[in-house]
């Protein structure tokens, strides 16, 4: 996801002085060739410098040290700047999403970790399930879109995504650009809301969060005031525009995250920055209650989408949505489709 400007958010308290506050010009597909440098300028981000580097022997992955027993792992020279998660415990670790799927990543998280790993997701787009086929056991939401997505993806949803234009440095090496697809996997074992994964030492809380996606999840440690919010919430252009987003579903769970935001230390998203103030919910929960509700004007966009800028994040959504139409959500998708 593209960058937007930061910097005014925090001195603004009301949702009418925040619309128009930030600059934003979201990319709703890869860029186009040639348009790398407006975004690879901004890699590694300065946001993600401030925490310790992780030395490994990938060339790929950027891998950051955001907490004791908490890895990120940021795929910053491709567009969508996809971050993973390795959460450690005493007994096992569990990875939070499996990236682009672009490079492998199971060589990675085992340098970082002799322990069993075990993987979830916090949906299922296509840039966070990349590597799932590498593990075994993937937990997973019992939903129809989940078991849509599990055959993967193919080359001709994703070539935009390997196009020249969508590196900083060009294609990582050895990657077919003219074949990239996604490989199949399949669940070993289902989760529910509320259910808790135990680590060993670490205690970590599934939140169903529907609204991006059916099956998005959020990832809770009470004890440590961490919150994984995967793309529920990012300091950047949050894609609400594909026809399985749900606006309504979406608002409902971010009440659910504003909650929980007076006990958290810091939000650990899924694109671009590793770490984000949990204040950003409310504002994230202000922001869209003012676009659903036609308080905020938005700039077009291409593909039938609107763009609205709030500060640290914006809201790229699709006129369909806004008018109440609803997609088929159980046909699965890659999050790149657009409404006709």
């Amino acid at each position: 996801m593209p960058s937007i400007t930061r910097g005014c958010l925090a001195t603004l308290t009301t949702i009418g002085a925040l619309a128009g506050c930030g600059q934003s010009k979201p990319a709703a597909s890869s860029p186009a060739t040639g348009t790398a440098d407006r975004w690879c300028t901004h890699v590694p981000r300065a946001a993600n410098q401030a925490f310790e580097r992780v030395a490994v022997s990938s060339q790929w992955f950027e891998v950051y040290r955001v907490e004791p027993g908490v890895f990120a792992l940021v795929e910053a020279n491709q567009f969508q700047e996809a971050i993973s998660y390795l959460i450690v415990g005493s007994d096992r670790a569990l990875l939070f999403d499996t990236g682009l799927g672009l490079v492998p990543i199971r060589p990675v998280v085992e340098e970082l970790t002799p322990l069993p790993i075990q993987v979830l997701n916090s949906h299922t787009h296509y840039d966070h399930v990349g590597g799932n086929a590498e593990f075994e056991p993937v937990l997973a939401v019992d939903t129809p879109y989940t078991t849509a997505n599990q055959a993967g993806f193919p080359h001709a949803e994703l070539a935009g995504e390997v196009a020249a234009g969508s590196f900083c440095h060009g294609a990582p090496a050895g990657l077919d650009t003219a074949g990239f697809r996604t490989k199949a996997w399949r669940p070993a074992q289902l989760i529910a809301d509320g259910d808790i994964i135990d680590l060993g030492g670490r205690r970590l809380e599934v939140i169903q969060v529907p609204g991006h996606t059916p099956d998005a999840v959020a990832l809770l440690d009470r004890a440590n005031g961490l919150l994984w919010t995967g793309d529920s919430y990012y300091d950047a252009t949050i894609w609400l525009y594909v026809p399985e987003t749900d606006l309504e579903s979406y608002e409902l769970s971010l009440e659910k995250l504003v909650a929980l935001a007076p006990a958290l230390k810091r939000l650990l998203p899924a694109h671009n920055t590793i770490s984000a103030d949990p204040a950003h919910l409310q504002l994230a929960r202000e922001a869209i209650r003012s676009v659903r509700s036609g308080a905020v004007k938005g700039t077009e966009e291409s593909g039938n989408r609107l763009v609205f800028g709030f500060g640290d994040f914006s809201i790229l959504t699709s006129k369909p949505l806004l008018e109440g139409k609803k997609g088929d959500r159980t046909r699965g998708g890659s999050g790149l489709t657009t409404w006709p």
